[in-house]
Order: C-alpha cells, then structure tokens, then sequence
C-alpha cells in the first residue's frame, strides 16, 4: 500500500469509526455550573488598573498580555482545530475546554442546552461561542481565554473528593453557593489572612497550597490523547511496533519537571499568617517560581484597595510568560487595540524574550587549534538546558531551536554556514544538515513498520488529534532528568527518540541536561586566516511547514470560511476566509515576519594556529 493511499485510508477508518464518538470530556467539573464563571471584567475593577500603561504586577494587567489571555483569539489554536476536528469529528470539545473557560462551561461547545447535546458541527466548531474576537473583555465574550476564575476556582479534587485523570484539562472547580458568609465559590489564592486584617479581600476566600503547586499547571500541561469509555483515542506505538496502552503522550511540559530535579520536594515549616506559603511540602523550583515570577516592585499590591507596597516581594505576577512572541504580536496587530491590550502584550512580549535569550539555555564554543595547511576546522557547540522542562517543550507542531553556525575569513567573507534562515521565505536551510532541536510525531504505518511524518507526496503532516507515534525527540532534558515513572517503568512516554543523551553517572537512568554538536568545517583553499566562527542557538514558534500544512489541509479539504461554516458575518478574524487560510497570510504578511526565529544564545571565537 503507498504511503498516500495508506494515509487517507488511515484518515477515512479512524473519522468513520469515531464520527459517532461518545464524551471526549468526561473527567472533572461539567457545564452547568450551578454559579458562573466571571467575566475577567469583574475583576479588574480591584486586581488591575485603569489608564495606561499600568504598573505591570497588577494581576489583571499582567494576565492581559499573555496568551492566557488570549487562547482564544490565537489564530493558529483555530486553523489547528479544523484540522482536528476532521479528523477526529467532535475533539474540538477537548481542545476548546483549556481555550474557552466561559465558553466551555457555559455549555456554548458540547453538552449544552442551546444546541443539539454532543453536537460535532457548531459546538466543537467554536461556532456557538458568544463575542468576538476584538470585543472587550466584559459581559458574556467567550474569547476571554482563561480566565480569572478559571484559575482560582480550581481544586485539587471533585466536591466529594474525586480524583480524575491527570491533564488534558480534567479540572475541577468549586462550585459551591457560599464561601464564608459571600455569595458563591470561595476564590482560592496563595495567602492566608488573620481576622480583621486589612488586606482580607471583599469576596468569599480561601487559602489554598494547591495554587502554588506545579500540579495546578499541570492540570492543563500535560496533553494525552482523550479517554473514550476509559479506552486511548489513540494509544503510544512504540518504534518496535508493540502497543504501550497508554493515551498517547502529545505534550508533557508538566511531567518534564516533575522527572527533573526542580520536580523534587522537602518540608517546610509553617509561616505568618500572612505569607505566601503555609506549612507542608514545596517543589525545589516550582512552575510558578519561573513563570509567575513575584515582583521586584516595591509598590506591589494585589488589589488597588491594599495599601501601595502591601505585596513587595511575594507578589506572583500572572505574567504566565512563555516563548510564543511571534503570535502574541499577531494578536496585537489583529486584536490589541481594540481590546485595549497593547500595552499589555508588548510587556509580555519583552518577558518572552527576557525568558528566552537570559533564562533558558547556556552555550558553548570550542574551536581545535588550526594548522597552518588544515583543510577542515573542527568545532564543537554545547547547548545546555536550564529550563525545568525539556528545551523546547509543550506544543511540538511546528516549534523548533536549532544551531546556526557561521565562519567567516579573516577579510569578513562567510566561508560556511549551516542553519541559514531565510526570512523573505520563512525557510530554514537543510544543507548542509542543521542541527534541529524537536519532536516529531507521526501515525504508525504497520505495514511498513514506520511511524510516518509525512504524507504522500512527502510534506510534513501534523495530525495532533490522530498522531499515535513519535519519530524523533531530541529536545534537551532539564537537569536531574529521569524518563522512567511508576506506570511508565522503561520511561517511554518521555525519553528522548532518535538521539541518545547520557546518564549522568552508568546506571543513574537520569540524563545530562546538555547537548554536544561536533562541526567539521571544510577551508577552501586560500581561506585568510583568522577565522571566526559564531554558534547561535534559534528558536521558532511556527515553522513554515507547520503554517503552509494547515492552509494545505483547509484548501484541500474545501474548508469554508470561518463566517460560511458558523452562520455568521464577523468583520474581524477569519471572517469570509477559512482559518488556515487566514494564518497562512498573516504568515505571509511582511510586518509579521513568517514567524522569524529569535536568537536565543550566541557565542564567537576565533581560531588559533597550534603550536
């Protein structure tokens, strides 16, 4: 059977087979809720600021430029979810539960009153979300993202103790009447507050460990294949062919730190009342001590009623920052204004790239000693990995580092360079072969006995919602890194594929956190001498063959236009385009750069001649 035939065949058995499929949401807090999710609106009143630009640590204010913020408006999430859907008829259910807090429990996707119950067309759509893409965040807009309460709603178990399985969004929230004598759920947060204090906020509250946990994160940022009757949509084939029986591992960004050392745990003794932490077990480095970090100001607050500088120094700002700077600056273009959150996302945006180019990773450069008539010169580029998870981690579909090298003469000419980016097409160089840091996940060919990457005419696919193997993960580990688990004893669902990393010490089964890349760089005759050679590492939230495969996969699958397909006339997003079409020309758009890579770390050094 050819590969193409192969893949529509593949396509076509698991739609059929899955069209009529039951919950793929069945775990945890259901639509319904006995009291509503806020609007972000309503907290913004006391958590931010009015006017602009606010100070930054205002809760509100620096929610506002994350992608938090907006995981409903990022047009990739959109032309992504058709994709899904198509292929696994109903799962935008799944994937709109972590991207629409008050349009999935409002009920406005599945399992909903104001439309046929698991209906597989408007709902998992989005089609049944109410707002819009640029309205503000008041009143009833679904495209708030995760919000407020979302968060703070949250408990570690089910209203009778409850337990569910871990990620993919199978959260609970308490959804009680009263939290203290107010009206409504209590708001979990990380203080504690003595009687009559004058910091004790205007609403039901409750201290909680829970939200200072890295489990909290981990709720969403850990991604299996959904449980259909408890069975995988998709279980892990291993490259031996054999059936893990385990959902499918599409991200595990929680998982990566809790195996690494910032995963370990020691006692603590209790506090004042009035600290961030109480007694019990805390994380060497938690999620939240590199993505919240607290504020250096010392007019921090958390509510503009608490006294100017009640929060100096123990203030986690909800900055949520991470490294997709390329889409917080497509939101920006398309929705900032409008929303009023400019500002806001141009301050995420610069901690994004705070994070990336000063927080994540260390490089190295050594050069051999070059002899007065060598014909090649020998390089060696250490990347090492100082983040808590793998280096690039989460969303793996189509978000890469790689080494870029480039030697130049001693009159300033290139004489070789490997991992050349061409940003007026958006293509990185494949000769000479660049180092490329990423998974690649695939659909498992039995027949061949592959795990296929790409289709039949050789394009890269990303079949997120279908993908059931893993072809090459060479992304670096965290430090004190350790694959194997209580239920994944040979450490299959996170150790790296195609590329081997060292134990730390024989027999550890924890791997070191770096990567070594040896460069043997032919001279062509002649070359003025000194050389210098310049190692850069890169890192790209959305490659081109990632962008080109959902428009690919709308054009070729007549996908209509966001408006055509919801029954609507939206003047803003997709509107009269499909949605892979309408990224693929934000893509395209010269003021959006084709998602350009940022340098991350770089060092130089010249050759010397030996001795």
């Amino acid at each position: 059977m050819s590969r193409a035939v192969y893949a529509v065949a593949l396509l076509a058995a698991f739609a059929a087979g899955l069209a009529c499929a039951q919950d793929f949401t069945a775990h945890g807090t259901q639509p319904g809720l006995a009291v509503p999710l806020e609007d972000v609106e309503s907290c913004a009143s006391c958590h931010g600021t009015f006017g602009a630009p606010g100070p930054g640590f205002m809760p509100h204010d620096s929610w506002g430029g994350s992608m938090m913020s907006h995981s409903t408006r990022d047009p990739l999430f959109w032309a992504a979810l058709d994709v899904a859907n198509r292929d696994l008829p109903g799962v935008g259910d799944f994937c709109l539960r972590c991207h629409t807090s008050q349009g999935w429990y409002g009920g406005r996707v599945r399992k909903t009153g104001l439309a046929p119950p698991n209906d597989l067309v408007d709902g998992s759509n989005g089609c049944l979300l109410t707002g819009d893409h640029d309205d503000y965040d008041n009143g009833n807009n679904d495209y708030s993202g995760i919000t407020c309460h979302n968060c703070h709603r949250m408990t570690p178990t089910g209203p009778a103790g409850q337990l569910a399985p871990a990620g993919s969004g199978n959260v609970w929230l308490d959804d009680s009447m009263e939290c203290n004598g107010y009206y409504g759920p209590c708001r979990k947060g990380p203080y504690r507050y003595a009687p009559g204090s004058s910091l004790q906020p205007p609403h039901g509250w409750e201290f909680s460990n829970f939200i200072s946990d890295s489990s909290h994160c981990g709720s969403c940022h850990d991604v299996s294949s959904p449980l259909i009757n408890g069975v995988p949509a998709r279980s892990h084939i291993l490259l031996d062919g054999s059936d893990s029986g385990r959902a499918f591992p599409a991200e595990r960004t929680y998982s990566e730190w809790k195996q690494s050392r910032y995963g370990d745990r020691f006692l603590v003794d209790s506090f004042e009342d009035e600290t961030r932490a109480g007694a019990g077990i805390v994380q060497v480095e938690s999620c939240q001590d590199c993505h919240m970090r607290s504020s250096s100001n010392a007019a921090a607050r958390a509510c503009m009623q608490n006294p100017v500088g009640s929060r100096a120094g123990e203030l986690p700002v909800h900055e949520f920052v991470g490294g997709n700077t390329w889409m917080l600056r497509v939101i920006d273009q398309l929705y900032g204004s409008a929303t009023g959150r400019s500002n806001a996302i141009s301050r995420a945006i610069g901690l994004a790239e705070e994070m990336l180019t000063q927080r994540s990773a260390d490089l190295a450069l050594t050069l051999q000693p070059l002899a007065a008539d060598a014909t090649t010169l020998q390089a060696q580029v250490r990347v090492s990995n100082r983040a808590g998870h793998k280096l690039p981690t989460g969303y793996g579909e189509g978000r890469r580092m790689w080494l870029h090298l480039r030697v130049r003469d001693g009159n300033g000419a290139t004489v070789y360079e490997s991992g050349a980016f061409d940003a007026a097409t958006g293509t990185l160089a494949t000769t000479p072969t660049p180092k490329v840091y990423e998974v690649l996940q695939g659909l498992w060919d039995a027949g061949a006995g592959i795990c296929r990457t790409e289709d039949g005419l050789g394009r890269k696919q990303f079949h997120f919602a279908l993908n059931n193997c893993i072809a090459k993960d060479n992304r670096i580990p965290p430090e004190g890194f350790t694959p194997r688990t209580g239920l994944d004893p040979n450490g299959e669902d996170l150790r790296p594929v195609g590329h081997s990393y060292a134990e730390t010490a024989p027999g550890s089964g924890q791997l070191v956190n770096y990567d070594d890349t040896a460069y043997s760089v032919p001279l062509p005759p002649g070359t003025v001498r000194p050389l210098q050679v310049t190692a850069t590492l890169r890192y790209q939230t959305a490659s081109r063959d990632y962008i080109e495969f959902l428009r690919n996969q709308a054009v070729e699958n007549a996908q209509p236009s966001e408006n055509a397909m919801c029954g609507r006339s939206f003047s803003v997003g997709p509107g009269a385009k499909s949605r892979g079409q309408f990224l693929y020309d934000l893509w395209a758009d010269p003021a959006l750069g084709r998602s350009p890579p940022l340098d991350m770390v770089s060092a130089t050094a010249l050759s010397s001649p030996t001795r």
